[in-house]
């Protein structure tokens, strides 16, 4: 229990961190968001707008009272974010919270379907490239796994838009779904979702399972070689036995940790492909944020993406010494 509570205290302590230097990077920068949004209002209204009004603007879209001291600033800034409050966008004029919400479950459904695809169809190529070692099917995957697991998605995103989307135009390029269509638990409409979503998501699993099935064909490789797998045949196990529950199950465990991190990373992990696409994710209004200069929503997007990656490796931590009680400086089955 103590090594629990230590953990949830490093990960609480680190998004603590990340969220003051995001206070930093608004507030105490020169020539920062705050200098940007004070000229970009005296343009706008000129010799209008008095100071203190410019002043209750600022503090309106970024939750920091510029006419107050630093530490008053700071804290009524930590205390809106830990509130869920974001401030306001400056580019779409909503809250922050109202624009990156509705995105979540969109940016969740393309880098969850991915990284499940891209796992699953891994796992299963490591497995029988371990099994076949040395024959010319795994050396030919083992060489296609390196080049796929080297290429970034956005290369084969751009193919899959040139040739599949423009000169074949065998799918759309961009959007979430048909405008035509009113969003809802109907067959046209969760059809169109899936549809808009092929190229996309295959542009992140294809590069991605390279990476597992080497991966796996690695682990699956060493614990073919274990002491007590040939103890195992000596006894007449099954060999479907011997595959399940020996080979099959030490071999992901070491991938355990880096699916939760890959887990974690959902927010951020498809910042580019969304872009491509034109796909609005969190990584699309993050991209909108930084080129509007959209400061609360680039942080809104900056810190909802920090924390979902702290959470995923928090939870890996926990949970692999619980999985595998071997585990060194893990938590164990007793630490609970």
């Amino acid at each position: 229990m103590s090594y629990v509570l230590k953990r949830l205290g490093r990960s609480f302590l680190t998004i603590f961190v990340v969220i003051s230097a995001s206070f930093g990077l608004i507030r105490l920068l020169p020539g920062g968001p705050l200098d940007y949004l004070r000229a970009q209002m005296i343009q706008q209204g000129g010799s209008d707008l008095s100071t203190a009004e410019i002043n209750r603007r600022i503090a309106a879209q970024t939750n920091i009272a510029v006419d107050e001291p630093v530490y008053v600033q700071y804290i009524d800034y930590m205390t809106a974010i830990f509130r869920g409050d974001f401030g306001q966008s400056i580019w779409y004029d909503q809250s922050v919270a109202s624009v990156i919400g509705p995105a979540i479950p969109w940016t969740v459904f393309l880098t969850a379907t991915a990284l499940f695809l891209a796992f699953t169809v891994g796992v299963s190529l490591g497995a029988f490239m371990a099994y076949k070692e040395g024959s010319t099917f795994d050396i030919g995957s083992t060489g296609v796994g390196l080049v796929l697991n080297s290429t970034p998605g956005y290369v084969v995103a751009l193919l899959f838009i040139a040739f599949l989307g423009y000169r074949l135009q065998l799918f759309p390029t961009g959007g979430r779904y048909a405008s035509e269509l009113t969003p809802g638990l109907n067959v046209p409409f969760l059809a169109s979702v899936l549809y808009h979503g092929v190229l996309p998501i295959l542009s992140m699993a294809i590069v991605a399972f390279g990476g597992w099935a080497l991966s796996m064909r690695g682990n699956s490789i060493r614990v073919l070689g274990e002491d007590y797998l040939r103890v195992a045949r000596l006894r007449g196990l099954p060999t479907r036995r011997i595959a399940l529950r020996y080979v099959a199950r030490n071999a992901i465990l070491p991938m355990y940790t880096g699916l939760m991190i890959a887990i974690g990373t959902v927010f951020g992990g498809a910042v580019i492909i969304e872009n491509i696409f034109a796909y609005p994710g969190i990584g699309f209004y993050l991209i909108q944020a930084i080129n509007a200069r959209d400061s609360p929503l680039m942080m809104g997007a900056f810190i909802l993406i920090t924390v979902a990656m702290v959470i995923g490796i928090t939870v890996a931590d926990l949970t692999y010494g619980w999985l595998d009680p071997r585990a060194k400086g893990g938590a164990s089955r007793e630490s609970y």
